[in-house]
């Protein structure tokens, strides 16, 4: 039986294998990491080849001493593995040069969801400036990765961060390919790409005063921007919206349930007993509240938990995604 550092060196092997035949990884760019234990990492070594890794490519590295099992040198990215570990209860980081990933995002900022399953499971992805070769100021994407297991760095390709591979490679892949849509819908029709492109987005007007996060009087200055919102009213009578939500606050009593009926919050409780139940930290309900993270995307990234099946919630997506839009309308502090 195959002892667990020899199978984690055969899983990065594996996904550097496919990195390199999704055309995701060229020549030596990119390389892989796992969390060994809670002292230790694997990470590629300087210099290899994803898509052709050998066991002895994988290094050991101890994540307080930095220091390297083996006859080669860790990858010139160990800083940025080593604080991701440091940062984040995930097991896997993958860095990656992309090349349609690296032609938009050289020439743009953001890209436009063309797709339900961007918008869904990507959102709006950060992206970092990068000026060397190597990534010398970590802290940044450390940052940017708070809000998004995905980052871009300008330039320089991405980073995705997982509890097991399969997610991060999944992110990386599923940006590449909303890149190819977006370049595909231009080719088809420049001109409406172009106006959806440069679409304004919705000015916001926030209450001038700033509640308390998670106090009553902030869950209910969403409630009403909610109950006055005409396009959730018309969507929630189209869609029969009638059921009850909870968010929770992790590691505090404070929770309240939306009781809907027909995309109206008829009544607002101070529980959390619901057949939806969406809660988090407090860091992450400070991305959502401020507009930063999307609700849907917390829950399929893993930085929030849903008690209740996100398939029964996904055919009122329209409404709550306005809904959730609508958050970052009611300061708070």
């Amino acid at each position: 039986m195959l002892d667990f550092e020899k199978e984690l060196k055969i899983e990065i092997i594996k996904v550097g294998k496919r990195l390199y035949q999704a055309g995701l990884a060229v020549a030596k760019s990119g390389n892989l990491s796992c969390r060994l234990d809670r002292e230790n990492i694997l990470i590629t070594a300087t210099g290899t080849f994803l898509g052709d890794l050998k066991e002895d490519d994988i290094v050991k590295v101890d994540l307080n001493t930095n220091k390297s099992e083996g006859g080669k040198n860790p990858s010139s990215e160990l800083p940025l593995h080593t604080l991701v570990y440091k940062n984040f209860p995930a097991k896997v980081v993958l860095h990656c040069h992309p090349p349609l990933i690296n032609g938009y995002f050289a020439l743009n900022n953001s890209l436009k969801a063309l797709t339900f399953e961007t918008k869904f499971y990507l959102g709006d992805v950060p992206v970092v400036a990068q000026e060397t070769p190597t990534v010398t100021n970590p802290e940044a994407v450390i940052n940017a990765l708070k809000s998004n297991s995905l980052v871009v760095l300008k330039n320089h390709g991405t980073v995705a961060i997982g509890g097991k591979f399969e997610e991060a490679l999944s992110l990386t892949e599923a940006l590449e390919e909303a890149v190819r849509s977006a370049a595909i819908g231009r080719l088809f029709n420049k001109e409406a790409f172009d106006e959806l492109e440069g679409a304004l987005k919705e000015t916001l007007t926030k209450d001038a005063i700033a509640y308390p996060m998670f106090s009553r009087e902030h869950i209910q200055g969403i409630v009403d921007l909610v109950n006055k919102d005409e396009f959730i009213a018309s969507k929630g009578r189209e869609l029969d919206l009638t059921l009850k939500l909870a968010v929770k606050l992790d590691g505090t009593d404070r929770a309240f349930r939306f009781n809907f009926e027909k995309g109206k919050i008829v009544r607002l409780d101070n529980d959390a007993d619901a057949p939806f139940v969406i809660s988090g930290p407090k860091e992450i309900w400070e991305q959502v509240f401020s507009g930063k993270l999307d609700s849907f995307v917390a829950v399929t990234q893993g930085k929030m938990k849903l008690d209740g099946q996100l398939g029964q919630l996904s055919k009122w997506y329209v409404p709550f995604t306005r809904l959730f839009s609508l958050f970052k309308q009611v300061k708070f502090k």
